[in-house]
């Protein structure tokens, strides 16, 4: 059974408190679980405002499943105003 995992860096250029941050924080996590069905949470980072680390996990009964939902939910986290993708790390395990 695969289980895929997504870690993502974010860089938020806009967010100038922790409030601004959580905001957009909570609305992507609140996204991917339901466009994707993955489990998603903030990882790292909780107390820098202009950073965040996510992320993502997907469990399947087909390792290619897995590897692209979360190359699909990595993409669609790639063309964001109000962050930007700074790395991220995929592992199928």
């Amino acid at each position: 059974m695969p289980v895929g995992l997504l870690q993502v860096r974010l860089r938020l250029p806009g967010a100038r408190t922790l409030k601004d941050k959580r905001s957009v924080v909570a609305g992507v996590v609140a996204w991917a679980r339901r466009e994707f069905n993955v489990s998603a949470a903030e990882l790292d980072g909780l107390d820098d405002p202009k950073s965040a680390v996510l992320g993502f996990a997907h469990l399947s009964n087909a390792r290619g499943h897995t590897a692209e939902v979360l190359t699909k939910l990595l993409d669609a986290l790639d063309g964001n105003r109000d962050y930007y993708v700074e790395g991220h790390d995929l592992s199928i395990l």
